[in-house]
C-alpha cells in the first residue's frame, strides 16, 4: 500500500538489519504478566508519566480503568510500555496538532486525487467521481469558502477526518452514480468511509480497520472515529492493539515494532532470517510471510517466503505439501504459526544446519513513509524511540514502593 494518500500502512524495504534475540518464554500467556509481580495503582501510574503532560491524574485513570478492563495487570512493565507509546504518538495530546497537515493535505489531493479514486472505484467510476470532488471542492459550500480553503487550515486530524467527511455526506446527497453508464450504485454505499484517506486515528494512532473489529461500545463508524478522537477512546484502541495478544519476546523494543509494523511481524522476521541461511536467496526481513491486498486478504500469488520455503522443503525431504504451507502462512498474525508444522521444521533445519540455536525475534525491515512525516523512517526507528521512552519511565518509576 503507498501510504502518502492514505496516512496508514506502511512501504516495506529489503534492507538487513540484524537485530535479534534467543528463543524465551514470558510469563503466564499475557506479555509481561507475572503472577507474583506487584502492580501500580492510577496514583502510581500518575507518576509513570511525564511531569510536562497536563492533566496527569486524568491520563492515569484512564489508563487504569481501561487496563482494568481488559485485564492487563498494571505492572511497571506494562504501564510504561503504554506510557512510552503515547508518548511517542501524540505526546499525551487526545488530539494533536500535526504541522502542515492542510496543506500536506491540499498537496495529496491535487497531485494524487484521481490515481487514488482509481484505485478504490476502479478507472470508470473512480475517475469520473474524482472529478466531481475536485469541482466540490472548488466550489461548495461556497466558492469563497469553499473546502479547499478550509482544507487548507485544519491543524488536527480530528478536522480533517471531519472535513472529508461532511464533503463526502455532501456528494452522497448531491451526486447520482446511476446516471452513469454501467456505473455500480453509490446508494447504499459508505463511499466517505471507503474514501476517506484518514485511516489511523487518535493519541496513539489506531487503524481504523483494527477498532471496528474491537469496537467497545455499539455506534456508526461517525461514532467510531469520534470515539477514537476522546482521550479515553484513543488509548482504549491503542492500549488493545499494543497488549492483547501473546508474544514470547524477552524485550519490550520487539513489541514495539510490532506496534509500528504489524502484530508478529518481529518474531516472523526471524523466521525469514533463520529461513535465509537454509537457502541461497536473500529475503525481504519484512515480517510479512504473505502478500496481501489492500484490505488485509492474502494474495493467491505466492510471496518470496513461501517459493523459498517450497525449495528448501523440497531439497531436505521435508514431507510438507504446497497446501500445508499455504495453510500454516495464513496463521503468521497469530501465535499459533509458532505450533504449525511449517514452523517447526524452519527452526529444526536452522539448528541442524547452522549449529545455532532457533531465535525467536528480529527487528523487521519496515520503512515508514506519508504525508504527516516529514521524511521516511524505519521500524527501527520507531522501535527504539519508544523503547528509550519506556526506559525513561522505568527510571522514572523504579524506587516506587508498591
Amino acid at each position: 500500500m503507498n501510504k502518502t494518500f492514505a496516512y496508514s500502512a506502511c512501504v516495506k524495504t529489503m534492507s538487513v538489519l540484524a537485530l535479534s534475540v534467543s528463543l524465551a518464554a514470558c510469563g503466564n500467556g499475557s506479555w509481561w504478566s507475572k503472577d507474583d509481580e506487584p502492580t501500580l495503582n492510577a496514583e502510581q501510574i500518575r507518576k509513570a508519566i511525564p511531569p510536562r503532560v497536563q492533566d496527569r491524574t486524568s491520563w492515569a485513570q484512564d489508563i487504569y480503568d481501561i487496563t482494568e478492563q481488559l485485564g492487563i495487570p498494571q505492572t511497571k512493565q506494562n504501564i510504561c510500555s503504554i506510557v512510552a507509546v503515547v508518548d511517542q504518538e501524540s505526546n499525551f495530546v487526545a488530539d494533536p496538532q500535526v504541522p502542515g497537515l492542510g496543506e500536506k493535505a491540499v498537496k495529496e489531493v491535487q497531485t494524487r486525487l484521481d490515481e487514488k479514486f482509481k484505485e478504490k472505484l476502479g478507472d470508470g467510476i473512480g475517475g469520473t467521481i474524482a472529478g466531481y470532488f475536485e469541482e466540490v471542492l472548488k466550489t461548495q459550500p461556497s466558492p469563497d469558502n469553499n473546502y479547499l480553503s478550509q482544507m487548507r487550515k485544519v491543524k488536527t486530524e480530528r478536522e480533517l477526518d471531519e472535513l472529508y467527511r461532511e464533503i463526502f455526506a455532501y456528494m452522497s446527497k448531491h451526486y447520482h452514480v446511476s446516471a452513469l453508464t454501467g456505473a455500480a450504485k453509490l446508494v447504499g454505499q459508505d463511499i466517505g468511509e471507503k474514501m476517506n484517506p484518514i485511516t489511523t486515528l487518535g493519541s496513539m494512532q489506531v487503524h481504523i480497520g483494527y477498532a471496528k473489529e474491537h469496537k467497545r461500545q455499539g455506534g456508526n463508524i461517525a461514532e467510531l472515529r469520534s470515539d477514537m478522537y476522546t482521550q479515553y477512546g484513543g488509548m482504549y484502541y491503542g492500549i488493545h492493539r499494543l497488549m492483547m495478544y501473546p508474544a514470547d519476546y524477552d524485550k519490550p523494543i520487539y513489541r514495539f515494532a510490532d506496534y509500528n509494523s504489524g502484530r508478529y511481524s518481529s518474531r516472523n522476521a526471524a523466521f525469514q532470517s533463520m529461513l535465509n541461511d537454509l537457502t541461497d536467496a536473500e529475503l525481504s526481513l519484512d515480517g510479512d510471510l504473505l502478500l496481501y491486498d489492500k484490505d488485509g486478504s492474502p494474495r493467491s500469488a505466492k510471496s518470496e517466503s513461501e517459493r523459498e520455503l517450497l525449495k528448501v522443503f523440497s531439497a531436505n525431504s521435508v514431507i510438507l505439501t504446497p497446501r500445508q504451507i499455504r495453510s500454516d502462512l495464513k496463521k503468521e498474525k497469530d501465535q499459533d504459526f509458532e505450533d504449525t508444522a511449517t514452523y517447526r521444521a524452519v527452526t529444526k533445519l536452522y539448528k541442524e544446519k547452522t549449529g545455532k540455536e532457533p531465535f525467536y525475534a528480529m527487528m523487521p525491515e519496515v520503512v515508514i513513509s506519508g504525508p504527516k512525516l516529514s521524511r521516511d523512517y524505519n521500524t527501527n526507528w520507531f522501535a527504539s524511540r519508544v523503547n528509550g521512552r519506556y526506559q525513561t519511565c522505568m527510571n522514572r518509576i523504579k524506587h516506587l514502593k508498591i
